[in-house]
């Protein structure tokens, strides 16, 4: 194939890509326009009130305000390094447009610096009633665009055989193998990815179906590689997933520098942030010193800020101008310390679109580490290759594909990955084939349906069970509710499916298992429960259920209630799916996406229980077979048995 083919694919792609972002645009909007300051709030997108604890000028005279929220921190936000927020008065007096925009350029859970478009303060800012909002995300579609347009440019270099290579044009290379020195307690299709990541050439892809140990063998890949690479570079789509990488790498002892902000905020975490390690550098002291100082000058300028004739405004400019050269002396020190710092470092940890960070600019990676790629938009994936000189994949394209809001961008293709694209294309993968999670009757299904029956379940987990009566102990269970007559029902102010009768159902069930193995057995043996349903509205009136249910406080923090995507890469005890279609249409809507069924199926250690209507699942070959799954291992029960 022509060189052209792959420089099309691409540019389809970028087309693809902002399908994607009108209709993100369209969605924020929405949120956004209409919705009052608490509506706003209680979705993560606004702080309000909030205090400014203090305004400097940094480099090039950017203004910089740190931010607190002295209220409201039991709510979660979507705040992030690099997204652009606005500060905004809600004081009636002042013109609604008062806005002023920024860079978030620093986050905790309570506090934030945002670095000003402008350098002056307006005067409605110290009238108080402030707020911040989270503007629209069009840096990661910025970074998306142009890092798209660079590959698609690439001539010649290292990143034009790179695309040529994962969009399946050239074939990739291996250098020649020999015995590498791995851990014992690794199994041998974990060494075989160790070893196909350490002599690979070009790409190498590390296959994870559930509860295979897919990061403890990409950790001792990055152990072997850091063997004979001073530096690497490890990513992945999510806040989340950085943040257990580097968790892991630090539990191995490898130097790490967490670039961006961790979603969590734990004392080994922050330790590893690059803000905590300025902090702790030796020569802190002296940034602190001279901060002090230039805000003391700053402090002394405002004094002059309203009423005054020239020779004020000159003594203004003058204070205000040794304030600047003080904050940007303390800047040049944070700088020298940075690099330090970034200098030292043996792993590089952040988001795919952290890659773009300016801390990275000017450097170039033998081996780029991604994590999590088949649930990365290709798009943003391609950011850190741009760095690489070889690129190591690790994920499952069996699981949960990645978040796409434009039903027309994900009919185009935007939903399939750059790690799909290289698995189909390349004979660069190996697949991991021990899982360590769940009892073999659980596995059993997904290995067939999705991984060609590989699947092996390690001894330490084959038959692990529930303890307590024999028929409440059996690992898989699906209660059909064909015949009750139980319907599901539109949520019409949220637009999901909810099927009440079916919830209270597996609420019987639930209440009969916690009766036969007792619940401060269950309490003492710390047993993890998930209920989970694709449909939010479900979730929701499950939720409703458990909060009436006669169960200990103690014991309901033991239950997890979510849709699919909230336990991607988690596991419980005892797992329970309510299905929630029943129509006389055969119409199961989401349950389409097996994938996401995949994900809620393998989440299960010791027992599954799946409760659905057989009229209107068995219309799709994998509900189908499924049902003669349960059938084939006397896991089949009927509803009947549990309603009385």
């Amino acid at each position: 194939m022509s060189e052209k083919d792959s420089r099309e694919e691409l540019e389809e792609l970028l087309d693809i890509l902002k399908v994607e972002q009108d209709e993100d645009r369209k969605l924020y909007d929405s949120k956004m326009l209409n919705a009052s300051i608490p509506e706003r709030r209680a979705q993560g997108l606004t702080w309000y009130p909030i205090v400014v604890k203090e305004s400097y000028y940094g480099v090039g005279d950017r203004l910089i305000l740190e931010i607190e929220r002295p209220s409201f921190k039991e709510i979660s936000h979507q705040f992030q390094s690099g997204r652009v927020a606005a500060v905004f008065t809600n004081n009636q007096d002042e013109e609604p447009e008062s806005k002023l925009a920024g860079v978030v350029t620093s986050v905790r859970p309570d506090n934030i610096k945002l670095t000003l478009f402008v350098d002056e303060l307006p005067d409605w800012f110290d009238r108080g009633k402030l707020g911040l909002d989270l503007l629209f995300d069009e840096t990661s579609y910025k970074e998306m665009e142009s890092t798209l347009q660079r590959v698609i440019k690439a001539k010649h270099n290292r990143l034009a055989q790179l695309r040529e290579v994962l969009l399946g044009k050239e074939k990739a290379d291996f250098r020649e193998r020999k015995t590498l020195s791995l851990n014992p307690s690794l199994n041998d299709s974990q060494k075989k990815a160790i070893e196909n990541v350490f002599f690979a050439k070009d790409v190498a892809i590390i296959h994870g179906p559930p509860g295979t140990g897919k990061t403890t063998t990409l950790v001792e890949a990055i152990k072997q590689v850091l063997s004979e690479e001073e530096q690497v570079l490890v990513c992945a789509p999510s806040n989340t997933a950085v943040d257990l990488l580097t968790e892991k790498l630090d539990e191995k002892g490898v130097k790490v520098v967490r670039l961006g902000h961790p979603s969590r905020v734990s004392e080994s975490l922050l330790a590893h942030t690059l803000d905590v390690q300025i902090s702790n550098h030796k020569d802190f002291k002296q940034i602190k010193e001279l901060k002090k100082r230039a805000i003391e000058f700053r402090n002394m300028a405002l004094k002059y800020k309203r009423n005054f004739g020239k020779e004020e405004r000159n003594q203004r400019r003058i204070i205000l101008d040794e304030s600047r050269k003080l904050q940007q002396e303390a800047e040049a020190i944070e700088n020298y310390i940075t690099q330090d710092i970034l200098s030292r470092a043996r792993v590089f940890t952040c988001t795919l679109v952290g890659a773009a960070s300016y801390l990275l600019k000017d450097r170039a990676f033998e081996t780029v580490f991604i994590d999590e790629a088949a649930q990365a938009l290709e798009p943003a994936t391609w950011i850190p290759i741009t760095k690489a000189d070889r690129v190591v994949f690790a994920g499952d394209h069996c699981q949960l594909p990645p978040t796409v809001k434009s039903i027309e961008a994900a009919k185009k293709g935007l939903s399939v990955t750059l790690f799909e694209k290289c698995i189909q294309r390349q004979k660069a993968d190996v697949m991991l084939d021990t899982q360590y999670r769940m009892n073999e009757k659980i596995m059993k299904f997904s290995s067939v349906q999705f991984y060609y029956d590989k699947l092996i379940a390690h001894p330490s987990v084959k038959d692990r069970l529930l303890n307590g009566d024999p028929d409440f102990t059996i690992p898989v269970e699906f209660v059909d509710t064909a015949g009750c007559g139980f319907e599901e029902k539109l949520e019409t102010e949220t637009s999901s499916t909810l099927n009440p009768e079916e919830a209270q159902l597996l609420l019987k069930h639930f209440a009969a298992l916690v009766e036969k193995i007792g619940q401060q057995v269950m309490m003492d043996e710390k047993l993890k429960i998930a209920l989970i349903s694709p449909y939010k509205a479900q979730v929701n009136f499950l939720k409703e259920l458990i909060a009436a249910a006669e169960l200990e406080d103690s014991f309901k923090k033991q239950i997890s209630i979510n849709t699919v995507d909230g336990f991607q890469g988690q596991e419980r005890d005892i797992v329970y799916i309510s299905l929630v279609r029943s129509n006389s249409r055969g119409e199961i809507g989401f349950l389409n996406d097996i994938r996401r069924m995949n994900v809620a199926m393998t989440r299960a250690k010791k027992k599954l229980v799946v409760v659905g209507e057989s009229g209107t699942l068995s219309g799709h070959s994998f509900y189908r077979g499924f049902l003669d799954y349960a059938e084939s291992i006397g896991a089949y029960k009927t509803a009947w048995e549990y309603m009385y």
